[in-house]
């Protein structure tokens, strides 16, 4: 399959914006179809770019989870870096009244959780009230556009809107930026200045190895295609004290702890039959995050059927069983970041959902006729449907 991403296709529009002055939102995992930094790629082009804006990880994206980032300088382009995970989350006025618009090509990750969607949310804001132009170059949605495969919860704004969730969607969504910015634009910002210049080629049902054959890390703990597919559900074992792989080769694709029975676990959580999944047992010894230097017991999920499997259902069920097979080692626990100091609250925010422990708490059998309509997005989809732009 031939794809090509909308900055593969911005670039042949260099005559039409060629008196235009630019800030870039951006990073170093943003490239063209043939993986040259998208910044350099326009500039080369001749497009003038005044200014970048860093998203959370910083313009080179290896900026620890959570971590505020300073501006500075981008080395390879001479450009000035303005953050947008540091003094504030979107450009201030002043960091755009001389430019005529923004462009923004950053790679999502088609879960709620991951920061880079809400960033965009936050230059739509800043675009809205400066009167600029907002040019948004899409790129396809890494675990596919199926919205069949799209999972709730949905988000509760009242209660649980953050950084990491601000607004009423599934965790897993199933579109692309550009599908998302121009609902929102609808729905929040009507009268944005608002352009999304699409990709070519793309087909809702592939996956990003059906059109791009080596994965780009876009943050350090997202360094493969299969921890992008199993991000949505071993997320939220952030807010939890089992290791999610962070200090290892292959973080959100593994989970365990110094206490954990894996061998008992993997046999009864196998005999679940969860589709598409088939859980291993491992031993590691993380270098960070949790349990740093400590040998822990874990598994390894191993996707097997990508077309079927729904992450977010196998974690829940996972860390269900994890927590009741371990009562008195299993906690929930704090997640301290850049936006969320306290890191209080975060299996809320994570999920979307108000005191979502006590979903936990349920015998196993009411838990599992509650989960499928916990899950549930078929009201997304519904509202998601006519602004899909392939």
């Amino acid at each position: 399959m031939s794809v090509r991403f909308g900055v593969d296709i911005f670039l042949e529009k260099v005559y039409t914006y060629s008196r235009m002055r630019f800030g870039f939102v951006t990073n170093h995992a943003a490239t063209t179809s043939l993986y040259q930094p998208s910044r350099e790629a326009l500039l080369s082009a001749g497009f003038k770019i005044l200014r970048l804006f860093s998203p959370e990880h910083g313009l080179d994206t290896i900026g620890e989870d959570g971590k505020s980032m300073r501006n500075g300088a981008d080395e390879q382009t001479g450009l000035p870096v303005v953050s947008l995970y540091g003094d504030k989350l979107g450009p201030a006025l002043e960091d755009i009244e001389d430019l005529d618009g923004i462009l923004l090509d950053l790679p999502d990750v088609g879960c709620r959780f991951y920061t880079y969607l809400w960033t965009l949310t936050h230059v739509m804001e800043a675009c809205n009230q400066g009167k600029k132009r907002l040019i948004v170059l899409d790129r396809p949605n890494p675990v596919s556009g199926n919205l069949l495969l799209a999972e709730g919860p949905m988000l509760d704004e009242t209660w649980c809107s953050s950084f990491i969730g601000r607004w009423n969607m599934p965790l897993r969504h199933s579109c692309t930026l550009g599908e998302l910015v121009t609902y929102w634009k609808s729905e929040k910002f009507p009268d944005l200045r608002l352009e999304v210049i699409r990709s070519e080629g793309w087909q809702r049902s592939s996956f990003q190895q059906d059109w791009q054959q080596s994965f780009i890390p876009t943050s350090p703990a997202m360094t493969s295609q299969e921890a992008v597919l199993l991000y949505p559900g071993l997320g939220l074992l952030e807010a939890t004290n089992i290791s999610e792989g962070r200090g290892t080769a292959t973080p959100f694709r593994i989970a365990g702890a110094p206490w954990m029975k894996t061998k008992v676990l993997v046999d009864y959580f196998n005999r679940l039959s969860v589709p598409g999944l088939v859980l291993r047992n491992i031993t590691f010894t993380p270098t960070a995050g949790k349990y740093r230097d400590k040998l822990c017991h874990g598994v390894m999920f191993h996707v097997t059927d990508r077309e079927i499997f729904k992450p977010v259902f196998a974690a829940l069920l996972f860390i269900k069983m994890v927590k009741d097979m371990h009562p008195g080692d299993f906690q929930w626990a704090p997640y301290p970041t850049h936006v969320n100091p306290t890191g209080e609250k975060h299996l809320d925010l994570l999920t979307g959902i108000p005191n979502a422990a006590l979903l936990f708490e349920k015998p196993w059998e009411v838990f599992n006729e509650i989960i499928p309509s916990l899950l549930s997005v078929e009201e997304w989809n519904d509202r998601i449907k006519p602004y899909l732009l392939y």
